[in-house]
Order: structure tokens, then sequence, then C-alpha cells
């Protein structure tokens, strides 16, 4: 089932209801830059792609200081705290569909996105985008849910109807696929496991909402009624592990590679694939 993206829109339109998610984007996206320091790029013109509220775009302008730094985003009133927070160092804010660039071709030496793709219906659409404006040999870097994420709160909801309560997210090696295919080389992938740990179920969902709720087109329309709701909250209290703690799990891509320069020969297209910390069965 589709995401929609007007629905993906509304939601993000309101900064109050997702600030309390904004750890998990900070913890990635230190993780993001640790893999990053190790590639050599100096670039001069790069994109944040889903920028929310710019602490990445800063967290870049700071690493390359004198690039010209672009962030962009689909919420106009994120974009408008994200100018609030604006450096010197960061040439602006652009709202828009980062699958429909208003940028030239060949414009951009680094992409960044973080936390963003998987809030696309067509992750393929936008690799082509974001290849169409990154320059030959240019790099993209970007991390997204993976559809391990939620696992335990999906499985609670399917005991009580068919919709989908929980968004769903892409699988790695589909991901892979799909960057070779619109024109990227050498692309590398790894899987990392997150568990957030709660003592209070109401928490926990109310982080679930703060990540960006649900924008599937399945989701159910109307709100849960009295019994169901609390059937939810005995099947996630049966989840709780022996020291009470309830998990919530995150399945983390992080994915880099290289725009293919087509002026030199055409070689073997390698694919990496790395997973960290996966849970046991």
């Amino acid at each position: 089932m589709p995401v929609e993206l007007e629905k993906v829109r509304s939601l993000f339109d309101r900064p109050e209801k997702t600030g309390d998610s904004q750890f998990m984007r900070r913890e990635v996206a230190s993780r993001m830059d640790e893999r990053l320091s190790l590639v050599r790029i100096d670039p001069s013109y790069i994109l944040d792609a889903g920028c929310g509220y710019s602490a990445d775009t800063l967290l870049l302008a700071k690493r390359f200081d004198g690039a010209h730094m672009i962030g962009l985003d689909m919420s106009w009133p994120v974009l408008v705290k994200a100018q609030q927070e604006k450096s010197g160092s960061v040439t602006g804010f652009v709202c828009g569909n980062f699958a429909v660039l208003p940028l030239e071709a060949n414009s951009i030496d680094l992409i960044w996105s973080n936390l963003a793709l998987h809030w696309h219906p067509a992750p393929i659409e936008v690799f082509r985008e974001w290849n169409r404006v990154l320059k030959p040999n240019g790099l993209l870097m970007f991390s997204c849910f993976g559809s391990g994420t939620f696992e335990e709160l999906k499985k609670s909801f399917s005991n009580i109807d068919s919709y989908s309560h929980v968004h769903s997210f892409a699988d790695m090696i589909p991901l892979g696929d799909g960057l070779v295919e619109a024109g990227f080389t050498e692309p590398v992938l790894e899987r990392e496991w997150i568990d957030v740990t709660y003592k209070d179920v109401e928490k926990l969902l109310s982080d679930v909402r703060a990540f960006g709720g649900n924008a599937m087109s399945g989701r159910r329309m109307g709100l849960f009624g009295k019994n169901e709701y609390e059937k939810l909250l005995k099947s996630l209290e049966k989840s709780r592990d022996g020291n009470g703690n309830l998990s919530l799990g995150f399945e983390i891509i992080v994915a880099h590679a290289f725009k293919k320069d087509s002026s030199l020969p055409a070689g073997e297209k390698v694919m990496q694939f790395y997973g960290r910390n996966y849970p046991e069965n």
C-alpha cells in the first residue's frame, strides 16, 4: 500500500507533534557523519534532502566550511523553524519534493538525506532524480528505516484488524538494486538495529506518532474504539521483558553511492551489504 505524500506533508506541518522524535535523527546523523569522515571529498555544493529543522544542514556546513549548503523539505512550517536556526554558512532553504528538485542537472557534489527517504512512495524515482542533479562522481549518502522497524507494534495491531496502522518501510536489497538501476556505482548499504526501551506504554505510542504517524493509503480513517484500544494496550503489555521494559525496534539502513562518470569505461557493478547488531530470533 503506497504512501500518500499529501498526508506526509500534513503530518509534518505540525512541528510540535514531531519534536520528540528528533533524538533518533541526531543519533543516526552522528553515525552517518562518522562514515562521511572516511570519504575523501571536498564538495562545493551540498543538498540536505529532507532537512527537517536543519540540524544536519548545520552539521554539514561545519564539516565543509565554505561550501554552499541548501536545505530542502516539503513542509513549510518545518522550514520556518529551520530558517530561525540558519547560520551564515547556509545558502538557503527550499520547500519542495525531493523527487522533483528545482535544481539543474550536474549541479550538486554531495546529497545527504537523513531518515526521509522512507516517506516517499517511490524511492527508485527519488534515486533517479538525485542522480540527475549530482555531478559525475558526486556522492549520495542517505539513511532510512528498514522493514523491520516497529515489528512488535505491527504484531499487536494485527491482532485487532487488517488496516495499516504502522508505516511500512523498504527492504535493504531492493534499495541497493534501485541505486544501481538509477545509475549509481559502488553502492554500500549497512543495516543496524536500535532498540528504544520504555516503561510506559503510552509514551511508546506517543513516540511512534512523533516519528510521523501513519501516511499509508490503507490506514484506518476512523478513530479506535475504547475496547480496541484496550486490546492494543494489553497486547503490548504482554511484550514486556524480564525487567518490565517495553521495546520499540528500529532497523536503520545507511547507504552511500557515487554517481557514475559516463566518460569512464563501464565496469562491474559491485554492491556491498553489511549488517550490525541484528537481533536474535
